[in-house]
């Protein structure tokens, strides 16, 4: 059973700074694909940043220049530094793994349970 475990979550206010870390528990996942991804209420889950094997990484618009992916597949995680953030940043944010090649809905993806950020005065 893989298991991914994502923490770092928490109130922050609008221009502050949060680091979020995900940690799988099974060390394949140094050849899969990592990624977050977020929902807010009412919303669909949408994309934050992505790496794939080769440290190749892509970010959605709305994050670019403000949030940070990397992954260390010595110690299987994968950490998400976000900065500058906006109250339309909050949001429940999952960590994501897929293996080299594919996206996401392939039967061998997984998921993390999930982490709040909420960003308020």
């Amino acid at each position: 059973q893989v298991h991914l475990v994502e923490s770092g979550g928490g109130l922050v206010q609008p221009g502050g700074s949060l680091t979020l870390s995900c940690a799988a528990s099974l060390r394949i996942l140094k050849l899969y694909n990592k990624g977050w991804y977020r929902q807010a209420p009412g919303k669909e889950r949408e994309l934050v940043a992505r790496i794939d094997v080769t440290g190749r990484i892509e970010y959605a618009d709305s994050v670019k220049g403000r949030f940070t992916i990397s992954r260390d597949d010595d110690r299987n995680t994968v950490d998400l530094q976000m900065n500058t953030v906006k109250p339309e940043d909050t949001a429940a944010y999952y960590c994501h793994a897929v293996p080299e090649g594919r996206t996401v809905g392939y039967k061998y993806e997984y998921w993390g349970q999930g982490t709040q950020v909420t960003v308020s005065s």
